[in-house]
């Protein structure tokens, strides 16, 4: 499953894998929501709410799609965050992992937080 994700400053996409999370997630799109920033991460929520599956990890690589199961939010990571230990991507807590970004994750960097953020199936 890929889907876009938009706000003001840009738009990026991602592939996702088929997961229960990724399954429920696509249920509900397109959603809107508002990007909050955390260090290097946007994230925002989405609405569903689904247990930590297993396999769940708090360091991933730059660009990986997230679900943040304690604040039913998607966690885009693209850098370092406030707990992060050198330059890894560490989440506030193990993350469902949903799949990747296509291409840079830098872009998120144009996210501000109180951006309008929208997501959707492409295709």
């Amino acid at each position: 499953m890929q889907i876009r994700i938009s706000w003001p400053a840009g738009h990026t996409t991602a592939t996702l894998e088929d997961t229960p999370t990724a399954q429920a997630l696509g249920k509900v799109l397109p959603l809107s929501s508002t990007a909050n920033t955390w260090g290097e991460e946007v994230y925002f929520d989405t609405g569903v709410s689904v247990p930590v599956e297993e396999g769940a990890q708090q360091v991933v690589d730059p660009g990986t799609v997230a679900f943040w199961t304690d604040g039913d939010a998607l966690a885009l990571p693209y850098g370092p965050t406030p707990i992060s230990r050198g330059d890894e991507c560490r989440l506030a807590s193990p993350c469902n992992l949903l799949g990747s970004l296509d291409g840079d994750a830098r872009v998120l960097a144009t996210v501000r937080s109180g951006d309008p953020i929208r997501v959707e199936l492409v295709g």
